[in-house]
């Protein structure tokens, strides 16, 4: 048997009512799979846990069904369904487990287009590449110029307001961002987010509470 495991195990975003699901590695002909944050789950093809129906595996990717609803999954890429993954975005609370790295990973939205965010509690700002911008169809340029100091040196970059920001079935409005030039392989979850709630860590977990 082949044992694939890969060297960062991402963290999903759980809801209330969300299955929140990570494909995190295989071993033969069989998917490893954290639910809702628990311990790692080994499922063959037609197996069930925990509502999380396992319809196929090819190499790093496999297909997954909750609540009546299909997802594909990568390798690493953390994906709520079912529940409130499809919901109105009137949720309150973000649980993020703790992922390998010590880091806090979300997949979730900016004005409806999917992005992948890793919490920074040291940014002010959400912060994304030039790259994912344009990817979501953001028109930086009609930003307010910004000069950012960053380990390269000194960079340009554009502060823009974004309609919306989701995470699961939480969404908040109008929230100050930075587009920088540089590459960046995640967009910052910072401040302009986060204070937005009330925020506890919880054993390996991170809880985010809406203020209202």
């Amino acid at each position: 048997m082949k044992i694939l495991i890969p060297l960062l195990l991402a963290a999903a975003c759980t809801l209330a009512q969300a299955q929140s699901v990570t494909l995190t590695g295989t071993i033969g002909s069989r998917a490893i799979l954290i639910v809702n944050g628990g311990a790692p789950k080994t499922l063959a093809v037609g197996e069930t846990f925990q509502g999380v129906k396992l319809v196929s595996l090819q190499g790093e990717q496999a297909t997954v069904e909750a609540d009546g609803k299909r997802v594909a999954l990568r390798m690493d890429t953390p994906v709520s369904i079912g529940g409130g993954g499809g919901g109105s975005g009137g949720g309150t609370r973000i649980v993020l487990p703790v992922g390998s790295g010590g880091h806090f990973m979300a997949q979730g939205a900016i004005n409806g287009r999917t992005v992948n965010f890793m919490l920074d509690t040291g940014a002010t700002t959400i912060a994304m590449s030039a790259a994912d911008a344009q990817r979501i169809g953001l028109d930086f340029s009609k930003g307010q110029p910004v000069r950012m100091n960053t380990a390269n040196g000194v960079a340009q970059g554009y502060r823009v307001r974004l309609a919306s920001v989701r995470v699961g079935d939480v969404e908040i409005y109008d929230v100050e961002a930075i587009v920088s030039q540089q590459p960046m392989p995640y967009v910052l979850l910072g401040n302009s987010f986060i204070n937005r709630f009330s925020m506890r860590r919880d054993a390996d977990q991170m809880v985010l509470e809406k203020r209202f």
